[in-house]
């Protein structure tokens, strides 16, 4: 902590022996260049990441993932610099699929988004302190969050659930099969409850516009773009899956009902939001451009009655990556 390179939690320390194991465990040579991470444009190698990994309780296993999740993060499209220095509390969410989940003990039923003990925590948390230690994110210097989030100490990393899926597999759809990380800039996590509906066109009703609150940032009149991503729970799946075969039906129709009408905003909001081209001809406003721009996965318990809900930030696009020895 006096050296600046903690978060407040314990730290293991990164001897020489042990940060050793984690680069023969990850197979790459310390010296192999990741990427650059913003904001002090800084060089961050395997060594690197493994330093941290070390500090952050994480085992050599987790190496591959968090080479492609670095790699992903620093992709032009996921834009880190402006995540990094922003007033809002983003922070990248990290969803694993293919097999590594197993071997990595990445959770996805019950308590995905917290609270299991699981590795996932320790490797959310070395993705933290690398954003920290070698990126250079430090509130009140190079970031400005007014807020934070929980998440940004631990991370948020979790699996999808794609035995139970109806669906092909989010990386898989994304042009990634078999093990893949999907990076994705999250303004945290938010509950949807519905102890009602018990039909796909109700489920996805209550979705949609709970995903459709005017402070999101998609509504914005500064965003031009967004993206939001929706994870239900195998057994409101299954139900939806029946009326909806098709992921992109699915899609569609969360795109359509996930949005707000114009005169919900006030007057000073109305212009800079039709200087953007954003009012339909029906004078609602999409709380995303497309349809495609809203993720849809399966994760969670099998108690139902939740869904959940992590909305985008800014210019921040997803980016799916190949985990690879």
């Amino acid at each position: 902590m006096a050296q600046g390179w903690g978060d407040g939690l314990p730290l293991i320390p990164p001897t020489q022996e042990r940060v050793q194991d984690f680069l023969i465990a990850g197979g790459r040579f310390p010296d192999e260049l990741i990427a650059v991470l913003p904001p002090l444009r800084a060089e961050c190698t395997v060594e690197k990441i493994a330093i941290n990994a070390v500090m952050a309780g994480c085992t050599g296993d987790a190496m591959p993932l968090l080479c492609a999740a670095i790699g992903a993060m620093a992709d032009s499209k996921f834009d880190l610099a402006g995540l990094n220095a922003t007033t809002g509390s983003v922070v990248p969410a990290l969803i694993v699929n293919g097999p590594i989940r197993n071997r990595l003990d990445i959770p996805f039923q019950a308590g995905c988004l917290g609270g299991v003990a699981s590795p996932a925590v320790a490797i959310g948390r070395a993705i933290r302190l690398i954003m920290r230690n070698v990126a250079g994110q430090l509130i009140g210097s190079t970031s400005q969050s007014v807020y934070g989030t929980p998440g940004r100490v631990a991370g948020i990393v979790f699996g999808e659930w794609e035995e139970r899926s109806p669906w092909a597999p989010l990386a898989e759809r994304r042009g990634v099969p078999g093990d893949a990380l999907t990076a994705y800039g999250a303004m945290g996590t938010a509950n949807i409850c519905d102890v009602v509906a018990n039909s796909a066109d109700g489920f996805l009703d209550m979705i949609a516009k709970s995903m459709a609150y005017p402070g999101a940032n998609g509504f914005l009149p500064s965003s031009a773009f967004a993206e939001t991503l929706c994870a239900i729970n195998p057994i409101w799946a299954e139900v939806i899956a029946k009326t909806y075969p098709q992921i992109e039906d699915v899609q569609a129709y969360l795109w359509d009902k996930c949005a707000l009408p114009i005169d919900w905003f006030r007057p000073e909001y109305r212009d800079p939001i039709a200087n953007l081209g954003r009012i339909k001809p029906d004078g609602r406003v999409h709380l995303v451009p497309t349809p495609d721009d809203v993720l849809v996965m399966v994760a969670g318990g099998e108690g139902g009655l939740h869904a959940a809900m992590l909305h985008s930030w800014g210019t921040c696009l997803t980016v799916t990556r190949p985990v690879t020895a």
